[in-house]
């Protein structure tokens, strides 16, 4: 078997430090490895002055990585999993879910310590419809602005007062060791995260044998569990990220429990519904029946 593996990353910061710890889990699973990073820029991190939805969606920040494992140029693509859109190219499967980190989203502030503590009419920033819709239901007297760009760019327009407060995932503050930024956890069930967010995908060219095999060790079954039952609900409700929708599915003594909620960003109308069960697929499924028994359809325009 060759000792070589090239990966493909985005060159964000966060992102780098994806690769650069499936990069570790691979040398420590296979010692003698010769391991090489493949950073590249995606069209999803060129264009920052629209909302994704309206460029295309996150699908945006895969598909350079996805030709550079067609051409040869790398193996595998690392990515944060709540970015991978819910059918992957057919070229290509996921190898490997990480152990998932926090999968909460975070409020972040300088100057308040709580979302209920924010003044009226606070600006706040986030670039993602489900935030925007689970803000408005909670404070609709919010001024609620997009925001994009990496995470020490968002932090930098909030320190420099362009933002009361923002919402960002705890997973990407507490891998960039800015964990003291974190004012305050937004949990479930009260608050969902995006499907499979805080779990890293390892994506590689369907049909490579030895890539499937070096990936083996680094797979979470627990993890997979969680975020395939997410992204089936999500996948059920043909969602992407023009809809708000989230989901987030722990495992009990009992099976899986999964919760979903989809919404209206413009009105923070939100329905929701949960389940539980034994696999994946099912209760994913189940769940956006429900969801969509409750109303849902009229965000999906389904």
């Amino acid at each position: 078997m060759s000792s070589r593996i090239r990966i493909a990353t985005r060159q964000s910061a966060l992102a780098l430090w994806q690769a650069e710890h499936v990069a570790a889990l691979l040398r420590a699973a296979h010692p003698g490895i010769d391991v090489e990073l493949v950073p590249m820029t995606t069209r999803g991190d060129r264009i920052l002055d629209r909302p994704l939805a309206e460029i295309g969606g996150k699908g945006l920040f895969l598909k350079e990585l996805e030709v550079a494992m067609l051409e040869r140029r790398a193996d595998i693509a690392v990515h944060s999993y709540k970015d991978v859109p819910m059918d992957v190219e057919a070229e290509f499967t996921i190898g490997a879910v990480l152990e998932r980190a926090d999968p909460a989203d975070a409020f972040v502030s300088v100057n308040h310590a709580r979302l209920d503590q924010l003044p009226e009419h606070a600006h706040v920033g986030t670039s993602s419809l489900r935030r925007q819709a689970q803000l408005r239901a909670v404070r609709p007297d919010l001024t609620i602005g997009d925001l994009r760009g990496n995470v020490n760019t968002r932090l930098a327009k909030l320190d420099a007062g362009d933002y009361d407060a923002i919402i960002l995932a705890c997973a990407g503050l507490e891998r960039l060791g800015l964990q003291s930024r974190i004012r305050r956890k937004l949990l479930a069930p009260d608050w969902l995260p995006a499907a499979a967010q805080g779990a890293i995908a390892v994506e590689h060219r369907i049909g490579d044998s030895r890539i499937a095999e070096l990936l083996k060790p680094l797979h979470d079954p627990a993890t997979a569990r969680c975020v395939d039952a997410e992204r089936a609900m999500t996948r059920a409700l043909q969602g992407n990220c023009e809809v708000p929708i989230a989901a987030f599915c722990i495992e009990t003594d009992a099976g899986l429990h999964l919760d979903g909620l989809v919404g209206g960003a413009a009105t923070g109308e939100l329905v929701r519904a949960n389940a539980a069960g034994i696999d994946p697929e099912s209760i994913g499924k189940h769940v956006a029946g429900k969801l969509l028994e409750g109303g849902a359809g009229k965000f999906l325009h389904v």
